[in-house]
């Protein structure tokens, strides 16, 4: 018996599937003969053998072909049985394949238009997606968070599909209709209360004035956090948080984390061990009281938080920014004046649509999932470990899904399901379509019972992600506007989310920041020296690029499983340090060159998969990123030991004469630390003035860093 076709079938209609192979499909040659999951095709008339020998049947050719479901997708095989060959075997593949593909071809289903003044968000969308209303009904708060996801995914789905037309909500207004003669009442205004609100305390506490705008209630969150404890200290050396208060913070700590991708159907060579993480995404936060103890230090601080409050435009002007705003309880309008406008409004902000002429983003993550109360078995899963990056199956309908599953409090699970996806117009991706598979296929990746499951709440979100060619190819700013965090493109290959990107960079980003207001360099030659590139990072987007279906391509069903395992399989084999410091954004030239070639190597068809999935057009700009990263490592090597401390002692005489040099200094200086997985430690002192180095060794990220040291999410 041998294995001849494996093709996924983009449908959850299974028995259709079958339906079309037992009575529609025509084989040009053989005899079909049905059984339970498809067909069999015999070659040859074996009636006249029922009484010969069990050997001789088993010389007849035949193919056996089926169908089976898994993933909400259906997936099928043919198998040549027999010792004999079929001569016309390969046509006969070639026409069920195409036809096929001409029957069930790939299927992107928009968003509903519905009316919500004359139903409810549950009566709109349960004939579109009825289990995710069932279970949302479930949540305590489904019906506003259904909303929620249903408003995301709308979002979305504008800015992708009309990129050359962003919405405008950023003009430049000359001073003279800005009455330049009153003050602006705040040094900062920050819109997005999730990964805004960090930035925003530790900017009050430096002694800003500090406005921060959310849209919703303050401290609701649709997604949770986990990072590792030498992650977190960033924080704590900002100030932000003390020792104590980080421990009443952790959720759950977990003992190890797993990496495994179905291999199923890979050859034994691609097939890879579990790679163990115990230090990466260990520490499970209690997001909304890291909100609102963040909240709480903002206000103690001096700053304010007007919530429910939607952005609606803002005129930048040469000494101010005007910031209209409007209630959405009462949709009353309100206008606030501040001198530097922070954009902290995610994936779906039309600032940074608007900023970069429609490509804010190349690719995206769309995630969904939830915390899970309490319902799963004893033995299902233990709650001292997690799932970082799980596969249980093979590409479904166009995705490679993953899941995560990382332990929360008490019996709490927090479950991800989430792919790598290209921004597309014709296929933007879908927040819904994806909770309809992930309560249809939760019981297949962990066995429960969805009935008997205590529901919390839903996590979901767009997490997107920037190809980045060198430091300058992504505005993240203009006069006296900045972008941080998702809205800034700011992520990881792996890990992917802006919370941890975000504090990894943090004290790089309050410190440049810092200097800038003080010595009011707020243009946007000044404000884009402000940001967390990272070559090191920006030379692995070809990574998560070979994670995506590009649409309207079929694939081998098996291929990204493959590629995955090489790579995971490849660090399972290394020193821990070594998957520890990749995870982390700290993996240096010389370990990436090695971990290439031998990936390489291990399986030669790697670097042609690539090229198939991203196209010669972004291999040569990845070329252009890895050329880059080549001459910010040699700048690391011949300036990185000497540069950083040098110019911090002369900042007292270069700062006070000639701050724009200062503060270019100052970016190009962690630019060869920071900007190469190797971030300096600094500490917030109590006047504005006082950001310090709180050491001057620097983390090396081979064998100095500590070794609860991981990437976040």
């Amino acid at each position: 018996m041998k294995e001849i076709l494996y093709v996924e079938v983009p449908t959850p209609d299974t028995e259709a599937v079958r339906t079309w192979l037992q009575q529609t499909w025509r084989p040009e040659q053989g005899e079909k003969i049905l059984t339970p999951d498809g067909v069999r095709l015999q070659f040859a008339d074996v009636s006249a053998s029922r009484h010969t020998t069990t050997t001789a049947i088993a010389t007849v050719p035949e193919l056996s072909i089926f169908v089976w479901s898994v993933q909400r997708t259906t997936y099928l095989k043919a198998f040549h049985l027999g010792k004999s060959a079929i001569a016309t075997e390969t046509q006969i593949l070639q026409h069920l394949e195409t036809s096929l593909r001409q029957q069930f071809p790939p299927q992107y289903p928009e968003l509903p238009t519905i009316d919500l003044s004359q139903q409810s968000i549950f009566e709109a969308l349960s004939p579109y997606y009825p289990k995710t209303v069932h279970f949302f009904k479930k949540m305590p708060n489904g019906e506003y968070d259904l909303n929620r996801v249903y408003w995301w995914e709308k979002r979305w789905r504008e800015g992708v599909r009309h990129p050359q037309q962003p919405q405008s909500v950023i003009f430049s207004t000359p001073d003279s209709e800005l009455n330049p003669q009153t003050p602006p009442t705040y040094d900062l205004i920050y819109i997005g209360g999730a990964l805004g609100v960090i930035h925003a305390a530790v900017m009050a506490q430096l002694g800003y004035r500090v406005l921060l705008v959310e849209r919703l209630p303050f401290g609701q969150m649709n997604r949770e956090w986990n990072i590792s404890r030498d992650e977190f200290q960033s924080l704590i050396d900002l100030g932000l948080f003390t020792p104590a208060e980080f421990e009443n913070l952790i959720a759950k700590e977990y003992i190890d984390g797993f990496n495994k991708f179905f291999d199923g159907n890979n050859p034994q060579k691609l097939r890879s061990k579990v790679l163990h993480t115990p230090t990466v995404l260990n520490v499970a936060l209690d997001s909304e009281k890291l909100l609102r103890l963040c909240g709480e230090k903002l206000k103690d601080a001096g700053g304010e938080i007007w919530d429910e409050m939607e952005f609606v435009r803002a005129d930048i002007g040469k000494n101010q920014a005007i910031v209209q705003l409007r209630h959405l309880p009462s949709q009353a309008e309100q206008q606030v004046t501040g001198r530097l406008l922070v954009d902290a409004m995610g994936s779906a902000s039309p600032i940074g649509w608007q900023l970069n002429n429609g490509r804010a983003f190349d690719s995206v993550c769309p995630t969904v999932g939830a915390v899970v109360e309490r319902g799963f078995e004893p033995e299902v899963w233990d709650a001292k470990y997690g799932d970082v990056l799980n596969s249980h199956g093979d590409i479904s309908r166009g995705r490679q899904l993953i899941w995560e599953l990382f332990p929360g409090a008490d019996q709490e699970l927090t479950i991800y399901l989430f792919h790598y996806h290209e921004v597309n117009s014709q296929n933007p991706g879908s927040l819904l379509e994806m909770y309809e598979d992930f309560f249809t296929i939760l019981p297949e990746y962990r066995r429960c019972d969805l009935e008997k499951l205590v529901w919390k709440k839903p996590t979901f979100g767009y997490i997107p992600g920037h190809f980045s060619i060198s430091s300058s190819d992504r505005k993240v700013a203009i006069d006296r506007l900045i972008s941080i965090g998702d809205a800034a493109s700011l992520q990881s290959p792996l890990v992917f989310t802006g919370f941890g990107s975000l504090v990894r960079n943090l004290s790089r980003l309050t410190d440049l920041l810092n200097t800038a207001l003080n010595h009011d360099l707020l243009t946007a030659k000044d404000l884009n020296q402000i940001r967390a590139y990272q070559s090191n990072v920006s030379v692995t987007w070809l990574f998560s690029k070979g994670m995506m279906v590009p649409t309207g391509r079929t694939l081998p069903p098996q291929r990204i499983n493959s590629m995955l395992n090489t790579f995971f399989g490849l660090l399972a084999n290394e020193p821990p340090v070594v998957a520890d410091t990749f995870i982390k954004d700290r993996t240096e030239w010389l370990t990436f060159n090695r971990l290439a070639l031998k990936a390489a190597r291990i399986n030669p068809a790697l670097v042609l998969w690539i090229w198939e999935l991203a196209g010669s057009k972004d291999l040569v700009r990845w070329v252009g990123s890895y050329l880059s990263f080549t001459g910010s490592a040699f700048k690391s090597w011949l300036l990185g030991g000497w540069f950083p401390p040098l110019t911090r002692r002369f900042q007292p005489w270069i700062e006070a004469r000639y701050p724009a040099l200062w503060l270019r200094l100052l970016a190009q200086s962690y630019d060869l630390t920071t900007g190469m997985g190797r971030p300096e430690r600094i500490r917030l002192d109590d006047n504005r003035g006082g950001i310090n180095l709180a050491s001057t060794n620097l983390m090396r990220n081979s064998t100095q860093g500590d070794s609860k040291a991981v990437a976040e999410q």
